[in-house]
This record gives C-alpha cells, sequence and structure tokens, in this order.
C-alpha cells in the first residue's frame, strides 16, 4: 500500500523536528522542506532511525523566494501524489530590514507570501482528508494590516520586529480562515496552531541580555515538543480532521471573534496577495 505524503516547512528547526517525528512515527511519508538542506539531511537520517520510518527525504526551499517556492512545489507536482498533510511551519522574525529580490520585507515572504504560494500551488494535489495545518502565534491579536506598506515594509513605519511579526501571523491566521471556506466543499480542512510561547531560536534577539533570557525566561516557557503538540493533533488526530477553519490552542479551538471570523480586511489581503503571487500560480 502505498504510503500517504506530508510536507513539513521549517522541518529541521525545534518544533519542525518534534512534527516531523510525530508524522513519521505514524507511517507518512515525508518531505522535510527546509532553507538549510545539509543540515536537514543530518537530521533525517536521525529521524529515520528513531522512528523507523526510512521514507523521509529532504528537500530544499528558500521561502523568501517565490521563485524558489514555485520550484519546489512544481517538483512535487510533476509527481502526481496525492498530499494529505501540508504543514506550513517555517517562520523568521527578522532583526533588520531586508527586501527580497520579490521586493518584500523578508518577514512577510518567509511566514506568510511564500507559505501562501505554497498553498495555493499544491491544492491540485488535495482532496478530501486532505489536511493544511498553519503555525500561527498569540501576536495575532495585535497585528495590523497597512496596505500597502505591509507587503513591503511590514508595517507603517519603522522598522520594529516584533509588530511586523505579529503582522504576519495576522495575515496567516486570516489566510486560513479564509482558504478554509473557499476549499471546504473538497473536503480539505484548513486550521491555525497558536504553539503559545516557545524555547526555540526565534526568540533570541541577539542583544546583550539573551543570556539572561536564557536563564531566567527560558525554563519557564514551553519546550518544542509542548510547543508542536497543537499542530500535531491538527494533522493526526481523528477527530481534528473534521473541523476546518478554526484557531486552535492547546489542543483545543479557540473562540474567535467577529472581527477575525468576518475581518474587514480579509478579501482585500487575499486580492493583493494573489496579484503578487500571480505569475507564479
Amino acid at each position: 500500500m502505498e504510503k500517504r505524503l506530508a510536507i513539513i516547512t521549517g522541518a529541521d528547526g525545534g518544533m519542525g523536528m518534534e512534527i516531523t517525528r510525530a508524522v513519521a512515527s505514524a507511517g507518512y511519508h515525508v518531505v522535510m522542506a527546509c532553507y538549510n538542506p545539509e543540515k536537514g539531511n543530518d537530521k533525517r537520517k536521525a529521524l529515520a532511525e528513531e522512528t523507523g520510518n526510512p521514507d523521509i527525504e529532504v528537500m530544499g526551499i528558500d521561502l523568501s523566494s517565490m521563485a524558489s517556492v514555485a520550484a519546489f512545489a512544481n517538483r512535487i507536482l510533476e509527481r502526481g501524489e496525492r498530499l494529505t498533510l501540508l504543514m506550513n511551519n517555517a517562520g523568521t522574525m527578522e532583526t533588520k530590514r531586508t527586501v527580497t529580490e520579490d521586493g518584500l520585507e523578508r518577514t512577510v515572504s518567509v511566514n506568510y507570501v511564500g507559505p501562501y504560494l505554497l498553498t495555493r500551488k499544491l491544492l491540485p494535489l488535495m482532496g478530501e482528508g486532505s489536511r493544511v495545518v498553519n503555525m500561527v502565534s498569540c501576536t495575532y491579536a495585535i497585528g495590523a494590516l497597512d496596505f500597502p506598506d505591509f507587503f513591503q515594509k511590514g508595517r507603517k513605519g519603522g522598522f520594529w520586529r516584533i509588530p511586523i511579526y505579529s503582522n504576519t501571523k495576522l495575515a496567516l491566521t486570516l489566510f486560513t480562515l479564509e482558504l478554509a471556506d473557499r476549499v471546504r466543499k473538497r473536503g480539505i480542512a484548513v486550521n491555525a496552531a497558536d504553539p503559545g510561547i516557545v524555547s526555540t531560536d526565534i526568540i533570541t534577539m541577539h542583544m546583550w541580555f539573551d543570556p539572561l533570557t536564557d536563564i531566567f525566561f527560558r525554563p519557564f516557557i514551553r519546550t518544542p515538543r509542548q510547543g508542536a503538540a497543537t499542530a500535531i493533533g491538527l494533522l493526526l488526530d481523528e477527530e481534528a480532521g473534521k473541523r476546518t477553519g478554526t484557531l486552535n490552542v492547546s489542543g483545543h479551538p479557540k473562540h474567535l471573534s467577529e472581527k477575525y471570523l468576518h475581518h474587514k480586511q480579509a478579501k482585500e489581503l487575499w486580492e493583493r496577495t494573489e496579484a503578487i503571487v500571480r505569475q507564479w500560480l
């Protein structure tokens, strides 16, 4: 019997490794979509041995480059395999403003536009029973979408990494809700996972107080395994596959206010993003 296919971005990171381990242990053919394939290959060998699943492969993808995202997706499309699980896990919190080759602020590209394009391109491989899970953050609640500044600068005004990160997570949350509505009739479940505050590299601020943070803060926040648990449940649990268009925290769907369920900028966000990625679709 042919193994079901799962794709996990950022699979070589802290939570990505935990998600990959769980999905591989469940018997899936896993594609670890990694920014650094060499690092991914080192971890793939250990995961294959640990899980007893040799069907784990590494493919390179750079979510800050739409050409890279499209090339990755095209390779998967050419294989023609049905895609059961897509985990958009990779993320970044940039320390300075960097503009990508596509004219996007890098945090916006990696956290939102890249996953958007990847998901849109791979939808033809999905059908009844397929699941898409987007890794968001509780910071979506303080996010704001200032158009057109959001795509080029991340926010109106100067660079400030935490608000820009929050804005991208709001955008990814709204994409989750909008996509869920659009593919509901096809039986594709689309949900978002909020991992909480997790001890990963992304919270390193590259400031003088980082060593103090490691001592006094990290021990009291979630481990990567704890942070990944909600996403893993959305990917693998039978009951979780019956819901779509939800934001999930600590393994349970969270009530969302009308502000998000019918966000006044959701349609505009979709249309503006479609215009940006159209040439790669």
